[in-house]
């Protein structure tokens, strides 16, 4: 029953709305609460802390994203992350964002098939301003946590998809308004 959900999930968005050159995975207008996990550095010993919220603006849901991140104790990260249902297409060129925040810098996590242990995820830099933006990241601008991955992901062993404060002691605050690819 499970796989079968999250199989008509995967088709309802996949087969959303098309967005100039790119592909909704997520709007955040359908109980994205059931979709989208927040972690932090706690499930290996930090003690950053943090909260995803599910907001409304202009008739629209996006989701805010905010806490303290420390590099204490060995930790330095929050995310918010969504299992994809399936994976982009091969055509796909790279993860698109529409997203604004507090003039920092934050992160993209990607999940593959590949990236089986905890600590493993390719990860892509952008920085955010205080009006909506769109954030565009090729695959060339992932870079793999460890050797043991590709140099860069495959769109289709993609898994998840996480926003990430990270690697620094900072205020985190970021919302995020769409996901997809392009």
């Amino acid at each position: 029953m499970r796989y079968l959900r999250r199989a008509i999930l995967g088709m309802m968005l996949m087969s959303g709305p098309v967005l100039g050159q790119g592909m909704m995975v997520e709007d955040f207008t359908m109980q994205p609460e059931t979709r989208w996990r927040f972690f932090a550095d706690t499930v290996m010993g930090g003690v950053s802390s943090g909260q995803v919220r599910f907001l409304q603006e202009d008739g629209r849901t996006h989701a805010r994203m905010t806490g303290t991140v420390s590099t204490a104790n060995n930790g330095g990260f929050i995310q918010i992350r969504m299992d994809l249902p399936t994976p982009p297409p091969d055509t796909a060129q790279g993860v698109r964002l529409v997203v604004r925040g507090n003039d920092q810098r934050y992160f993209v996590h990607l999940r593959t098939a590949g990236t089986l242990l905890p600590w493993q995820y390719y990860q892509a830099g952008f920085e955010v301003a205080r009006a909506w933006q769109e954030v565009r990241l090729p695959w060339a601008s992932f870079e793999a946590s460890g050797a043991m991955l590709r140099d860069v992901p495959r769109a289709g062993a993609l898994t998840s998809v996480g926003v990430v404060a990270f690697g620094r002691d900072h205020e985190a605050d970021i919302e995020v308004r769409e996901v997809g690819f392009y």
